[in-house]
């Protein structure tokens, strides 16, 4: 099991840090290797579930998350059981001039004995990963205060689809 852990201040407020990083879609504006997020579904107390393509190492991986933990405004926990086995642990915590965000991640590198060299430039490769993850969410969100746009809101969850009345 490989861990990494980074931690970036971003000038804006915890809630609109977890609010943000609730919508599945918005990882795609900030995760470099993040491909595609489909079939999201939206739970009560900000939890949610989606399928996902990631890019690593020229291969593509397919997977679901699901956030297992969800704490509005300080932690956000989302586990990865296929693709690539993973745990996301976000933590929000309020400072003087913004939030801290830090994210660790635990995970198992997919492809069976690349031997050490590959091995090698893959957790170098992913580190950077991370800390590129961090300064585009830090872009995005500290861009939006200064444009003006509105705090995030935690996205709904989907109704269920009506029933059909028996005959």
């Amino acid at each position: 099991m490989e861990r990494i852990e980074k931690k970036i201040l971003i000038e804006v407020e915890a809630t609109r840090v977890f609010e943000y990083l609730g919508d599945p879609k918005n990882l795609l504006e900030i995760w470099p290797s993040l491909v595609e997020v489909s079939n999201v579904q939206l739970m009560e107390g900000g939890r949610s579930s989606w399928d996902w393509t990631y890019k690593m190492a020229g291969l593509r991986f397919h997977g679901r998350s699901e956030t297992i933990e969800a704490v509005r405004p300080t932690r956000r926990v989302t586990k990865n059981e296929k693709g690539i086995p993973s745990t996301l642990e976000w933590t929000f915590t309020q400072r003087d001039h913004g939030t801290e965000v830090a994210v660790k991640v635990d995970y198992e590198l997919p492809l069976p004995l690349l031997g050490h060299v590959a091995e090698l430039f893959l957790r170098h490769s992913n580190e950077r990963e991370a800390e590129t993850l961090l300064h585009n969410l830090k872009e995005r969100l500290e861009t939006a205060v200064r444009a003006g746009e509105p705090p995030a809101m935690a996205p709904r969850a989907e109704p269920p689809p009506p029933t059909s009345p028996r005959r």
